[in-house]
């Protein structure tokens, strides 16, 4: 096996464990790789000590230039936190739908057409609305009346 294709397959590898690691470096050294072994296959680089200045180059320069951008593509888009509410703080005061009866004061509501599990000390049937007035990770707590302290959707 050529040290090109060495080089080729070790980038291709790290790359892939960028899938599962996540961590957005694996990706830039594995850029490196890639482009180390394109060269040396090419001719244009030969020795070990160039072999391993491209790679650090190359894995260096991709880091700076793309970084950002690829850094979206997995983990997405965030919101800066210091500037927006919480997004466990957004639905304070928002309608929901109750889906199923509150047994001991628990029971499912739809908010945004999702289901969520939630709490409540008023008795609440499936179809009757409530309000969200407090949130608690992925449980929400609900009341049959609006609080006067929650904020107004519309108003956000």
């Amino acid at each position: 096996m050529s040290a090109a294709l060495v080089w080729i397959i070790a980038g291709i590898v790290l790359i892939l464990t960028e899938l599962i690691a996540t961590s957005i470096v694996a990706v830039f050294i594995g850029i490196g790789a890639i482009v180390t072994g394109l060269l040396l296959q090419l001719g244009l680089i030969s020795s070990v000590l160039m072999q391993l200045l491209t790679f650090s180059m190359a894995t260096v320069l991709s880091l700076v230039l793309a970084r950002k951008q690829l850094k979206q593509w997995f983990h997405g888009s965030t919101a800066d936190r210091g500037s927006s509410q919480n997004s466990f703080q957004q639905e304070l005061g928002e309608r929901v739908t109750v889906e199923e009866d509150f047994d001991q004061g628990a029971g499912r509501v739809i908010l945004n057409g999702v289901a969520w599990d939630a709490l409540s000390d008023d008795e609440l049937r499936a179809g009757e609305v409530a309000w969200v007035v407090a949130n608690e990770g992925i449980r929400l707590t609900v009341a049959r009346h609006k609080s006067p302290s929650s904020p107004d959707p519309i108003e956000r």
